[in-house]
């Protein structure tokens, strides 16, 4: 345990290679792997995730791997917090930061990952839960409205980051790390979902509901 409240460029390296170790533990692709000898990443979407899981295998495999994504964001930030006691907001950013960068572009698997929406609800419902909370409702409000997953993960990206901006400028403890870190986190989901966003375009998106062939 490090009490060291000096924080250096290494600290934040460091910091963001453990988060994204951590976070290149793909479980859609170990589970599919491992219990069902293929390769979720040739199904579907052909997204590394929990929704793709659930089209594909169903919802007891889906739930499993959005817990476990949802764990391995946890984990990140709370070592991160063991290792440096007494740190800010920032270096806790950057693990958190290196979890989903890790979840998305997994260097045990290729670099073809997931989308990186649980483990980054994890770790900002860790860093700013304010946020989190708002990024939720909206999520269950679009996918309510929608059923696309897609549509209803980038419209909780852009509240969260929306929400963390206002409740720093309202004086409310968001931290400029926090705030700069969901910001940066919204973008990344966004760009993430570049192919839904040519798919709603041309009708071909999949509803929540719909298995892959």
């Amino acid at each position: 345990m490090i009490q060291n409240n000096v924080i250096t460029t290494g600290d934040m390296l460091v910091m963001l290679l453990m988060g994204y170790l951590i976070g290149s533990l793909n479980f859609a692709v170990i589970y599919s792997r491992l219990f069902k000898k293929d390769d979720i990443r040739n199904h579907g979407s052909g997204n590394a995730g929990a929704t793709n899981v659930l089209r594909t295998y169903g919802k007891g495999p889906a739930l499993l791997v959005f817990v476990l994504d949802v764990l391995k964001g946890v984990v990140s930030v709370l070592l991160c917090r063991f290792i440096y006691a007494n740190s800010s907001d920032i270096l806790p950013c950057f693990a958190a930061f290196g979890a989903v960068l890790g979840h998305c572009f997994p260097s045990y698997y290729g670099f073809k990952g997931g989308k990186g929406v649980a483990t980054g609800f994890a770790v900002l419902l860790l860093l700013e839960w304010r946020a989190a909370l708002i990024a939720l409702g909206v999520f269950l409000l679009a996918l309510l409205i929608t059923r696309y997953v897609s549509v209803s993960s980038m419209a909780a990206a852009v509240a969260a980051s929306a929400a963390a901006i206002v409740l720093r400028a309202l004086g409310l403890g968001v931290s400029l790390a926090v705030c700069v870190f969901t910001v940066c986190l919204g973008i990344l989901c966004v760009l993430r979902h570049s192919e839904n966003i040519k798919r709603l375009r041309q009708g071909k998106e999949n509803r929540l509901g719909k298995r892959s062939a």
